[in-house]
């Protein structure tokens, strides 16, 4: 291990433990952190059972943390990382594979709360600036300023006790459209994965269509079509063009498109547009929730669950002028509170919910 004990930590430094078995990737991951003077490298690792210690010992706010590693590969620390620091948010480092869009799905499951995919063979961190812009993004949304202290991620949830509870108008379901939905709409970014995955499983023997906008890359939203199936019983699909909406059936915007929805006589098709990024993303969920708004209107319900940003809440604010039903993963169950906590504090929400209780809420509006 490569710990940095030069100076005291300052207040409002996010700390960051770098895990990966090869030195280029740690070098150059090291240059473009130390560009930002909020994040402070505290210790850097070559395998896991290092990196393992180096939480234990450190309680850093950040491990970025290499999938394929001798010794002990990242799959097998990443569990021995949140026994060792719980507060620790522990960000995947995967190859843009099958095989490693699968094993991150896994780590997600496992409480990984993000993945970054390696550059291509033919560069490293540093030559991609949009890579290095995500990278800075994501560590200090993950890590925000009320919530750093000089000590670590053990006393994250002590430091913010006024983050909670935060006051927020809600919208009386009375007001707008009471009868049963035709489609949910979810959208989701950072902890999305495992978050769909616990609000999906409510969804078993729905007579509606699900479309979902998760925030991924291309291979990655195909594997977690995929993991949505095998986790909680409700076909999914990576979207295709023209695929047509089956009740009961689930489909994940397909990486590197937006998902649309268009009617054709009787049916509803997917169309995948390759337009700009919006909100920096492709796929985004306001393109997603506007589409809906045109062809399902009012007999929508919108779900905002974890994610950085504010991608949804335009295309939510859509839909509640509509009268349709639109909720939010509430502040304390999300890995981050900005796309959920940008939809509440918008006033446009009929509930802001608990992750546990999302689904069941789902369940009884759609199906009585």
């Amino acid at each position: 291990m490569e710990s940095d004990t030069t100076s005291p930590l300052p207040e409002n430094t996010i700390n960051v433990v770098l895990v990966d078995d090869s030195s280029v990737i740690r070098g150059a991951l090291s240059r473009i952190l130390k560009r930002e003077p909020s994040i402070k490298i505290v210790d850097t690792a070559s395998d896991g059972v290092q990196g393992v210690a180096a939480a234990k010992e450190k309680k850093p706010h950040i491990v970025i943390l290499d999938i394929e590693m001798p010794v002990m590969d990242g799959i097998t620390a990443l569990p021995k990382i949140l026994a060792a620091s719980p507060e620790t948010k522990v960000i995947m480092f995967s190859s843009l594979t099958e095989k490693g869009a699968s094993i991150t799905l896994r780590a997600m499951a496992l409480g990984a709360v993000e993945c970054l995919v390696k550059p291509t063979s033919t560069s490293v961190p540093g030559a991609d600036t949009n890579f290095d812009r995500r990278l800075l993004t994501l560590i200090k949304g993950l890590v925000p300023a009320s919530r750093r202290t000089s000590t670590g991620a053990a006393q994250t949830r002590a430091a913010t006790p006024g983050l909670l509870g935060k006051s927020y108008a809600l919208r009386p379901v009375s007001t707008g459209y009471t009868g049963k939905p035709e489609i949910v709409a979810i959208g989701s970014s950072t902890g999305g994965p495992p978050a769909l995955f616990k609000v999906i499983k409510s969804f078993t023997g729905f007579n509606v269509p699900i479309v979902i906008t998760q925030h991924m890359p291309a291979t990655f939203t195909k594997i977690l079509a995929e993991h949505i199936t095998q986790q909680t019983g409700v076909p999914a699909h990576e979207a295709e063009e023209g695929m047509i909406l089956q009740n009961g059936h689930a489909y994940v915007a397909r990486g590197g498109y937006h998902m649309l929805l268009k009617h054709k006589i009787i049916e509803t098709v997917i169309h995948l547009d390759n337009g700009p990024l919006e909100n920096f993303c492709k796929p985004a969920v306001d393109p997603m929730l506007r589409s809906v708004a045109e062809t399902y209107g009012k007999k929508t319900l919108a779900v905002i669950l974890t994610g950085m940003g504010h991608d949804g809440m335009e295309g939510a604010k859509i839909l509640a002028t509509q009268g349709a039903r639109v909720i939010a993963q509430d502040e304390a169950s999300s890995v981050v509170w900005g796309m959920p906590g940008a939809a509440a504090e918008a006033g446009i929400c009929n509930a802001v919910l608990p992750l546990d209780e999302i689904g069941p809420w789902i369940r009884r509006v759609v199906l009585g």
